[in-house]
């Protein structure tokens, strides 16, 4: 008989997961990376969830980010051409729904792509940014101002009709 924290693992799964593989696919470039990096961020959240399964999308999230990390850490990061997509939640900005910006995103190195999709897809302030990557508030600035000067670089004909997300190319 499943325990009721076993219920409530299997809820937040089920439920956040499209969110989750989102957010790996714009940090890994690849459907199969991102499959792979939320399978091991769900294993390695598994017997931490009785004292998170309250408030688990912060602890997850950061899990989630840091692996990816890691795993930038341990094979060389390399540039990627992007095929498809997976499914995403209705909310929040679209980032990729350009794919001169999701090229150029997907482009950036690895700590400026991860603080632009956290900071701006996942709409993290720069402090959550900081805490979920293990960084200072400053490093958070400064790798936002360099990713999107590299954007802007990457982009310049690109319009600004929306001002809060990454397709602005905030100045």
């Amino acid at each position: 008989m499943p325990s009721p924290d076993s219920d409530l693992f299997e809820e937040f799964v089920a439920g956040r997961r499209p969110a989750l593989l989102r957010t790996a696919f714009l940090l890994t470039g690849h459907a199969e990376d991102a499959e792979d990096l939320v399978q091991t961020t769900l294993i390695k959240v598994v017997p931490k969830w009785g004292r998170i399964k309250d408030n688990p999308e912060a602890y997850v999230r950061k899990v989630l980010a840091r692996e990816a990390t890691t795993r930038w850490r341990t094979r060389r990061w390399r540039e990627t051409v992007v095929e498809h997509l997976p499914d995403r939640e209705a909310t929040g900005p679209d980032l990729t729904s350009n794919v001169a910006v999701r090229d150029a995103l997907l482009r950036l190195p690895p700590r400026q792509r991860a603080v632009i999709v956290l900071r701006y897809y996942d709409d993290l302030t720069e402090r959550e940014t900081a805490a979920t990557l293990g960084v200072s508030i400053g490093t958070v600035k400064s790798q936002t101002s360099d990713a999107l000067a590299r954007l802007r670089h990457q982009l310049p004909d690109l319009a600004a009709p929306d001002p809060t997300s990454v397709a602005g190319l905030r100045r």
